[in-house]
């Protein structure tokens, strides 16, 4: 198949994002300069060496590699992947922060791995599917091999524990089996089993029934579990129609829990305001619809099925993000892709961006 130019459209969308999320960030993190402990340079150096310089090197190198190569990789990269998570247990090589135990510290530097382990799932799950289309709609030989694949990657997250990446990837899997032709019947077993399974986990860890009590009721305790969505409503509503300017937010000082993590959008709506937040929901919306018009003119099953589940894994982080900030969706700890803290997430995000490019080098038709 020759190949043409990737996506220019999709391109300028991302740069435009990483753009907007490198400025807002910067200011985001002055809010760090009124805490105790708190590292600006650190936290700066981070993003700017993995998630800037390394995140686009990466989205460099993933969009010139031809897509199908990581067909031949993808159950070794799987692997990999897992057992690099599982290393998060390994005493001096993981570390706990807020009861979880979810990265590896390397050098000095920290590394999340659950990150990696999402382009591994789905790279793996891509390839299976393509590979299993005819047996996808039995039971035994299609169904719960995928039920099996999610199985392990949720055993792992979850002993972390980290429900809310296993949820993503989840959440990606499921698209990409849908995706692939599975039976709507099996998608409802599926999603039923998983209803079951957030019931347990919310009976067993009390935070996760915290989660959904107050995202019924936030005012219910203002200063302890509803602190956060009160203050990112604060955030949210003092930023009026057009923001108090760049750098100029107050939440960010103390008040606003992780400003430069899952809270950034509402520093963000404070300083820009409701016309910034609704143009940023835009452009999150437009790399969504023009990712899965990439995946509509895929040359193969594998490369739609990869574009499928690597813009679902991404676009539904951001707006669960969004949605937590504004109090329409439970509070679930997500950071908001290309633009919070976090320089092995910006790295991994960008990298799967390279592989959506490169699989529209080859779509049937230029889009």
């Amino acid at each position: 198949m020759r190949s043409r130019h990737i996506d220019r459209t999709l391109l300028v969308i991302v740069v435009t994002l990483v753009s907007t999320g490198f400025f807002i960030f910067l200011s985001a993190s002055l809010g760090l300069l009124a805490r105790d402990g708190a590292s600006l340079s650190s936290v700066a150096m981070s993003q700017i060496l993995f998630g800037l310089i390394g995140g686009g090197a990466a989205m460099f190198f993933t969009s010139q590699v031809y897509y199908r190569h990581w067909r031949k990789l993808a159950f070794y990269l799987f692997v990999g992947s897992c057992l690099l998570t599982l290393a998060v247990f390994i005493p001096g090589l993981g570390y706990e922060h807020g009861g979880a135990r979810r990265w590896l510290d390397i050098f000095g530097f920290s590394l999340q791995p659950s990150e990696i382990l999402k382009i591994g799932f789905i790279l793996f799950v891509a390839s299976w599917l393509s590979g299993a289309r005819r047996k996808l709609h039995d039971l035994k030989t299609g169904v719960l091999p995928f039920m099996g694949f999610v199985g392990i990657v949720g055993a792992i997250l979850l002993l972390q524990p980290d429900t809310d990446t296993f949820l993503l990837i989840a959440a990606a899997g499921l698209a990409m089996f849908i995706a692939a032709g599975g039976l709507w019947r099996h998608v409802g077993l599926m999603v039923g089993l998983a209803i079951i399974l957030l019931i347990v986990l919310a009976m067993m860890r009390p935070y996760i029934m915290d989660r959904f009590t107050t995202f019924l009721n936030p005012e219910a305790d203002p200063l302890g579990s509803g602190y956060q969505i009160q203050q990112s409503l604060i955030a949210v509503s003092t930023g009026g129609a057009f923001g108090r300017g760049f750098g100029q937010s107050i939440q960010k000082f103390e008040y606003l829990p992780e400003p430069i993590g899952d809270s950034i959008f509402a520093v963000f709506s404070e300083e820009f305001g409701f016309l910034g937040g609704v143009l940023l929901i835009i452009l999150f919306s437009s790399f969504t619809f023009r990712g899965f018009k990439i995946a509509t003119h895929a040359n193969d099953l594998f490369g739609m099925l990869l574009v499928v589940g690597l813009m679902t894994l991404i676009a539904t982080q951001a707006f669960l993000n969004i949605a937590a900030m504004l109090s329409v969706a439970p509070l679930m700890g997500l950071p908001l892709p290309f633009i919070s803290h976090g320089g092995t997430a910006l790295l991994v995000t960008l990298a799967a961006v390279g592989i959506v490019l490169n699989v529209s080098k080859y779509q049937k038709r230029v889009i």
